[in-house]
């Protein structure tokens, strides 16, 4: 019984960092550096980001409110102004809509972007989600966001 003891840390720590394997774990895929990516989307990954943890914000605060949803940020315990950012919700037909946009927009392609419930079923399924950006010249068009698909 003594031999099994002594021998069972070693296996256990054998088998521990045998689930560390860095290729075994999609979420330790990275996406694309940040100097790989188009001006346009490094923007709209730097506000998809807040899009979608304000959306799941908002999707936490109606289920813990008995379906009512947030009427604005600070209900949900968020401020609206950050130092880069403005955010606002809005709900349309009790489904929150996010828009977040830069506060000092020279220099940006993408000024602002927006979001709705529909980007947390897509990056669960995907890990990508298309939110609806507006470039600095006004023009409107969907961007895709979030982990790099496999090559």
């Amino acid at each position: 019984m003594i031999r099994l003891i002594s021998w069972l840390p070693a296996v256990l720590l054998a088998f521990a960092l045998a689930g560390c394997n860095d290729e075994a774990n999609p979420k330790s895929r990275s996406s694309k550096p940040r100097s790989s990516l188009t001006p346009d989307q490094r923007d709209a990954e730097i506000l998809g980001r807040e899009i979608f943890d304000l959306v799941d914000r908002a999707i936490d605060y109606r289920g813990s409110h008995m379906g009512r949803p947030a009427a604005n940020l600070p209900l949900m315990g968020v401020e609206s102004l950050t130092s880069v950012t403005v955010r606002r919700v809005v709900n349309v037909q009790r489904e929150p809509v996010v828009t977040v946009a830069f506060r000092q927009t020279g220099g940006r392609e993408i000024v602002s972007c927006r979001g709705d419930p529909q980007i947390l079923e897509d990056h669960s399924l995907h890990g990508r989600f298309t939110i609806m950006c507006t470039a600095n010249t006004g023009a409107q068009r969907p961007i895709e966001v979030g982990e790099s698909p496999e090559p």
